[in-house]
Formats: structure tokens, C-alpha cells, sequence
């Protein structure tokens, strides 16, 4: 649950505020008296589907990261720190890289990392024509 209310915080509270736009436009006067039930259900339905939808999708990307790390592979994380320079960390285990918990951390770097913002690092090897 933890980990629920890191990944999703932002989005419950913009659900929440939604909610509250809702119960206020649909008790209004000119509303027929069913709009609030309606549009408080469909919002709440809709945004429970997405919140949903967008931790399964998280999770599932953040043990795939977590497995290719562990087998010594590549992922690639944002980095939102330094826009001047790279938009992107490579990490790995022989960049001096390490998983703690669910960030990577690197005595060689500033700062951690956590394994929702990374993906795998996929090189594509250029066709060359003969």
C-alpha cells in the first residue's frame, strides 16, 4: 500500500479535486436532481480505472527494470535534474551501480534514482548495406 501512495499520490489528489468540481457543478439548480449520483459514480469510476490501470502498468515495468538489473543489464532513467546536459542516466552494475529497495544508487553520482522512472536501455545496431 506503501508503495501505492508513492507512485499514485498525485493522481488521487487530482481525483479528489475533480470529485469536488463534480459534487459542485452537479448540485446546482439547473442539474436534474440525478446528476450528482451519475457524475459522482462515472468519476469516480473512470479515475479508479485509470489510477489503477497506470500502478499495474508501473509496477510491472519496475520489476522488469529490476530484473534486467539484477541479470547485469542496461536500463536508461530521466533524469530531471541537469536539463542542460543529459536528459538521461545509464545505470548498470558495472557503472558502479546498486539497488536499494526500489532506487538505484551510485557513490560515483549525486543522486538516486527510482526504478518507475527508469526503462530498459535497448541499443539498436545500425543496417549497413553491402
Amino acid at each position: 500500500m506503501e508503495l501505492f501512495f508513492e507512485l499514485e499520490i498525485v493522481y488521487v489528489v487530482i481525483g479528489i479535486f475533480i470529485l469536488g468540481v463534480t459534487a459542485f457543478v452537479t448540485t446546482r439548480d439547473f442539474m436534474p436532481k440525478v446528476a450528482f449520483k451519475r457524475g459522482m459514480l462515472s468519476v469516480i469510476l473512470v479515475f479508479s480505472i485509470m489510477i489503477s490501470a497506470h500502478y499495474f502498468t508501473t509496477t510491472a515495468r519496475m520489476s522488469g527494470v529490476k530484473e534486467i538489473f539484477n541479470e547485469g543489464g542496461t536500463i536508461i532513467c530521466e533524469n530531471k535534474m541537469h536539463r542542460t546536459v543529459s536528459q538521461s542516466v545509464l545505470i548498470s552494475k558495472e557503472l558502479e551501480w546498486r539497488l536499494e529497495g526500489n532506487l538505484f544508487v551510485s557513490d560515483n553520482y549525486e543522486r538516486a534514482f527510482h526504478t518507475s522512472r527508469c526503462v530498459e536501455y535497448i541499443v539498436e545496431i545500425p543496417k549497413v548495406k553491402i
